[in-house]
């Protein structure tokens, strides 16, 4: 690359990533240091790439209207026939995951300081229909003079925009909010939730959940960490709850606003007790091993104030760590270590809670334990169930009939995907598993999770229901009919069968006006939209993508009255799952199946 760039002059390569390089700059026009991002322009044909171009010009626009002195400013775009190129206000200092990684640790009056700039920032930002979606040390910036600036809006969805929707997962792990792992449309109420998980870390000197993708994600859906109190004697008891609110599962129980989070922290801050008060001089202190995005070593005992924080936690401990592993599943291993190292946090070292040794140890080695026999076919089975079973945005079929055990259904594009992958790797026997799950891409989290709790992963003799497409057909095209064929289970039953669309409508298949719900005999056979079997018919028109029909069998009718033949998923899906919970505590037979669909132009 030349020495100019447009008109701006090229002094030295501040640093480099995977999209590009970024520069320190100077604007002669008006003698200003800026930096400059670049990166290549994509092949055409490249679509990966073309949305990750997509991406940096979102960031522009994002960043670019956002003039505040808590927000790095953007200043210019531009293009040359190689590469894009955003200008930016220079910010002489350093990032806060830099500090953090060094293992430095700040004053509570300091962290305080430091989330309301950050709340200030974002506060402004959400007024302008901005959400970062990636709030995390390495995106905030500290300068010489002791600012505080948030950078890089690169996967910020501005409201207007329709770049961004439900069923795509950005961020990074550790920080991602229960919303973003589902795949789910994100608010500003995301950037509430990742503020948390970096108040908690600036607290504590932990990230809140910590590991792998899969085990990050059952935290994060399934677990709450420990108070931030309980990690560090220096953390006012008041800040537990500031950091619980923040890092609530649901957005409706978080702040609403940044504003509120702010006025929250400074509460807590000025209502500590004086005692308290007297225990955070402690300016700049090691935070003990460091830190891992994606994976969870076990750690050495911590450095930090060890023998103040051994006795008081010493009855807790046990009870977080057992309970947390009762959750875990396949996350198992990694919780192990986790839980390990938070464990000789809180005693205050490795040996605080074995007991004294009275006895010498034995003269020669024991004798070798003979192996374990292998496990049955219902060990096995129970061991998946209770490793698979209750990953969310799956809906998963076992086979262990065959010479090899097996799996299939679906599972959601991204990090549910990601789940399943990393829980596969887990479980017994998983070298002679066939896995035969099939990915979907679209906004069918809620609809997964709705009916998942009503499908076995072994699903016993006469409780399948049957939903196919006629013809076995996996791809329709634009004008094609949809048929739909059903088989019910091994018992009478009712049907409710529907389609959900890319777009987040649903279109009810069964029952309708002209095609009444009625007792279906045990194993009979229903097909929905062929003209010669009567009712109503569908023909495929756009948006075209990847669709999914559902289907229930339950012993008990589950609506009392017909739906509208079409309304919303999000207004549908929440007396769905009411309609099953309903019928399930009444002891009705109840079995689900899902089916994806994809759609094209002629």
């Amino acid at each position: 690359m030349a020495d100019m760039l447009g008109k701006y002059e090229l002094r030295q390569v501040l640093g480099k990533g995977a999209m590009g390089t970024v520069y320190e700059g100077f604007d002669p026009v008006i003698a200003r240091r800026v930096a400059i991002k670049t990166v290549r322009l994509p092949d055409p044909e490249d679509v990966e790439a073309q949305e990750e171009l997509a991406r940096f010009k979102r960031e522009a626009q994002a960043a670019g209207r956002l003039t505040h002195p808590n927000i790095v400013g953007v200043f210019d775009y531009g293009e040359t026939p190689e590469i894009a190129y955003i200008v930016m206000e220079f910010v002489d200092g350093t990032t806060l995951k830099h500090v953090v990684d060094k293992k430095e640790r700040f004053e509570l009056a300091e962290i305080v300081r430091i989330m309301e700039a950050l709340m200030a920032g974002l506060q402004f930002s959400h007024d302008r229909g901005v959400v970062h979606r990636d709030i995390k040390p390495a995106n905030v910036m500290l300068t010489k003079a002791g600012e505080v600036k948030i950078a890089d809006f690169g996967i910020a969805r501005i409201e207007s925009s329709s770049m961004t929707q439900a069923g795509t997962m950005l961020g990074t792990p550790s920080y991602m909010s229960p919303e973003q792992f589902m795949g789910q449309t994100v608010d500003s109420r995301t950037d509430i939730y990742s503020s948390g998980v970096m108040l908690y870390q600036l607290l504590t000197g932990e990230k809140p959940f910590e590991g792998g993708l899969t085990a990050i994600m059952h935290k994060v859906l399934n677990t709450e960490p420990p108070p931030p109190s309980a990690l560090s004697v220096t953390v006012p008891h008041a800040f537990d709850a500031v950091v619980k609110k923040a890092m609530a599962k649901r957005p409706e129980d978080r702040f609403a606003t940044a504003n509120d989070f702010a006025r929250a922290l400074r509460e807590a801050f000025e209502a500590k007790a004086a005692v308290e008060a007297g225990g955070f001089g402690l300016g700049i202190a090691d935070f003990g091993d460091g830190e891992a995005t994606m994976v969870a070593p076990s750690r050495p005992a911590a450095q930090v104030a060890a023998p103040a924080r051994a006795m008081p936690q010493q009855t807790a401990a046990p009870q977080k760590k057992g309970g947390n592993l009762a959750l875990i599943g396949g996350g198992a291993a990694v919780a192990v270590a986790l839980l390990g190292g938070g464990a000789y946090f809180l005693l205050g070292g490795h040996n605080a809670s074995r007991p004294a040794q009275t006895t010498a140890a034995p003269a020669s080695a024991p004798a070798a334990q003979p192996a374990a026999p292998p496990m049955t076919q219902a060990q096995r089975e129970a061991a998946f169930t209770s490793i698979l079973g209750s990953l969310p945005c799956t809906l998963l079929n076992g086979n262990d009939s065959g010479a090899a055990p097996e799996i299939s259904g679906l599972a959601g594009a991204g990090a549910p995907q990601a789940a399943l992958n990393g829980a596969v790797q887990s479980l017994p026997d998983a070298g002679m598993l066939t896995n035969d799950t099939q990915t979907i891409d679209g906004p069918y989290c809620d609809a997964l999770n709705a009916i998942r709790p009503y499908h076995p992963l072994y699903a016993g003799v006469g409780a399948v229901l049957g939903l196919s497409l006629a013809g076995g057909k996996t791809t329709l095209h634009d004008g094609d009919l949809i048929t739909v064929a059903e088989k019910m289970p091994g018992y009478a039953g009712y049907l409710e069968t529907d389609y959900f669309s890319s777009d987040g409508s649903v279109l009810h298949l069964y029952p309708t006006p002209t095609d009444a719900q009625t007792v279906l005999a045990a194993g009979s056979a229903k097909t929905l939209g062929d003209p010669s079997h009567g009712g109503a018919s569908w023909q495929v028109s756009a948006p075209y993508g990847t669709d999914m029909i559902i289907s229930i069998a339950s012993s008990v009718p589950l609506f009392t009255k017909l739906r509208p033949q079409d309304e919303n998923a999000s207004d549908y899906l929440p007396a769905l799952r009411a309609a099953l919970q309903n019928a399930a505590s009444s002891g009705a037979k109840v079995a689900v199946a899902a089916l994806p669909v994809v759609t094209l132009p002629k």
